[in-house]
């Protein structure tokens, strides 16, 4: 399938006012278990009404962001629709684990996960950094994996950087730890809305999040260092949603634009926005996701 272009609002019969009946969210359980011998900081929201006993959307967040960075999406997204959010070891609620890891083996550590939750099955959903870790779900577990939805990410080490300016101060957790320092750069490293509103950028980070031990960002940033996806992205078969704003320094719209010409079953939407845009306009945005996952085209 070539990917196709949405330029506007969500549209089909997820968007607002679509349906306005769909009752409260269950309440979300946050707790921490641990898989493999090593704890995680989860959060879950059940499914309910018609889509109880459907698929999950498991959320992986961007570098250095816990759990709750992601409220704004998770509030905005259909309520009946189960969700699951996590701290990668190392950041947020969740403790470092004892030796690094690759991009391989978290996503072999994420299906453990869910198999612990009780998900034979699930739909996927990355942020950034998140956005590589998804790809390689997809990759490893296709019988697992449903669909794919890929928010402001790239290819890895194979792709087209960001401005040097805007990579060296993505080299610390520096943006995670001061927010102060934090909305002196957010227009500059998040494009969009952050441009005339850079505090919004630093609350998102600072608000209700959790930043972790340091180890565990320099822990991400050695997971994905010469990691790619470039080579395998031919071969995804799941349906996939590209999702890039067109303003955001740290992935340029490039990328998007790459993914989505070679996985053959992918859509691509182009928003107005920056990198976080997913976050500061999700009332926009999460019906485009909601539409996308209930779509009952059939898997291959």
């Amino acid at each position: 399938m070539s990917p196709t272009m949405a330029t506007r609002g969500p549209g089909g019969p997820s968007g607002p006012g679509a349906d306005d009946d769909r009752g409260p969210a269950a309440p979300d359980r946050i707790r921490q278990i641990a898989v493999r011998r090593i704890p995680v900081r989860v959060s879950v929201r059940p499914g309910t009404g018609a889509l109880t006993g459907e698929p999950p959307l498991l959320l992986c967040n961007g570098i250095g962001a816990s759990l709750e960075a992601l409220q704004p999406l998770v509030d905005s997204l259909d309520p009946r629709r189960g969700v699951v959010r996590f701290d990668v070891p190392g950041v947020g609620g969740s403790p470092a684990p004892p030796v690094p890891y690759t991009m391989a083996g978290i996503a072999s550590w994420l299906t453990a996960l869910m198999d612990r939750l009780g998900h034979r099955r699930f739909d996927v959903l990355g942020l950034s950094w998140g956005g590589g870790l998804a790809q390689q779900l997809a990759f490893q577990s296709p019988r697992r994996v449903r669909h794919v939805v890929l928010v402001a990410t790239g290819t890895g080490s194979l792709m087209v950087p960001a401005h040097p300016r805007v990579l060296s101060r993505m080299l610390t957790p520096k943006r995670h730890r001061d927010a102060g320092y934090a909305a002196s750069i957010a227009g500059d490293i998040y494009g969009g809305t952050m441009r005339t509103d850079p505090a919004r950028g630093a609350a998102l980070l600072h608000e209700a999040t959790r930043s972790g031990p340091r180890r565990g960002y320099y822990l991400q940033l050695l997971a994905g260092a010469g990691w790619s996806s470039l080579p395998a992205l031919p071969l995804l078969r799941q349906r996939v949603l590209v999702m890039a704003g067109d303003d955001d320094p740290i992935i340029p719209l490039v990328n998007a634009r790459v993914i989505a010409r070679l996985v053959p079953r992918s859509q691509l939407h182009v928003y107005r926005g920056g990198h976080l845009g997913i976050l500061t306009e999700s009332d926009e945005l999460a019906p485009l996701i909601d539409h996308f996952l209930d779509d009952q085209e059939p898997d291959r």
